[in-house]
């Protein structure tokens, strides 16, 4: 890839982790109440979910053609604490959307049927002329975002929406893949917390062999939002 073909990459540095979420909470406002068929991509992980609760106490109003998916899902019941779907709750019941605009990882179905379910209904967002204003991804401190961890999962995601996933740690997850990435109007990282230094670096300096580098590369833009303890 040629330096004209790299996406560009803002860094927005905020003095700490309470004006990064309030900041967060401010654009998951105006992402969620533009009118227009849209859509949000929330991301799991410890970072958002304060901005997610303090957003949902405020009673948001979202636009009613508003559609909410999820970067990625740990393979468990829908009710579990270690869903990001279940997680994020809070924030779905103040939103109140019809069941049909919200597209979560369906967990009940075998793995790859998930998976496939799950790619399916993206694909039908596109073809219904929904796009994604808003997405939001978190960093690991391994270097991989969403549920995108191995050069491996990257390259099985080719010609796909989304993709069954074994984790590192030997649970089994969900994640969108590159090209929904790649579609997304405005794509953030939200990365916070002083083990993510190494990993931000290596984002920041676009290196090729971060996993969550490779899955932003055919972005034409990439914002990252973070604190100063996450600062190399």
């Amino acid at each position: 890839m040629s330096a004209a073909e790299l996406p560009r990459m803002c860094t927005r540095r905020f003095d700490d982790r309470e004006a990064l979420l309030a900041a967060l909470g401010a654009q998951l406002t105006r992402a969620l109440e533009e009118t227009g068929p849209r859509a949000v991509m929330l991301s799991g992980g410890s970072t958002p979910m304060p901005a997610y609760r303090a957003l949902a106490a405020r009673a948001p109003r979202p636009a009613p053609d508003l559609f909410v998916f999820f970067s990625d899902d740990r393979y468990v019941p829908s009710t579990s604490e270690a869903s990001n779907y279940h997680q994020s709750r809070p924030l779905l019941d103040a939103l109140a959307l019809p069941a049909e605009q919200v597209l979560r990882v369906r967990t009940e179905l075998p793995l790859d049927e998930a998976a496939e379910d799950y790619a399916r209904r993206l694909a039908e967002l596109g073809t219904r002329g929904v796009r994604c204003g808003l997405g939001l991804l978190g960093l690991g401190a391994d270097g991989h975002t969403a549920s995108l961890f191995s050069a491996n999962d990257l390259a099985r995601a080719a010609g796909h929406r989304a993709l069954a996933v074994h984790r590192p740690d030997g649970r089994d997850a969900v994640s969108v893949s590159p090209a929904v990435l790649a579609e997304i109007a405005q794509l953030v990282f939200v990365v916070a917390g002083d083990d993510k230094r190494a990993a931000l670096a290596a984002l920041l300096a676009r290196d090729p062999k971060l996993t969550a580098y490779r899955a932003v590369a055919a972005c034409p833009a990439v914002e990252v939002w973070t604190e100063p303890t996450a600062l190399p």
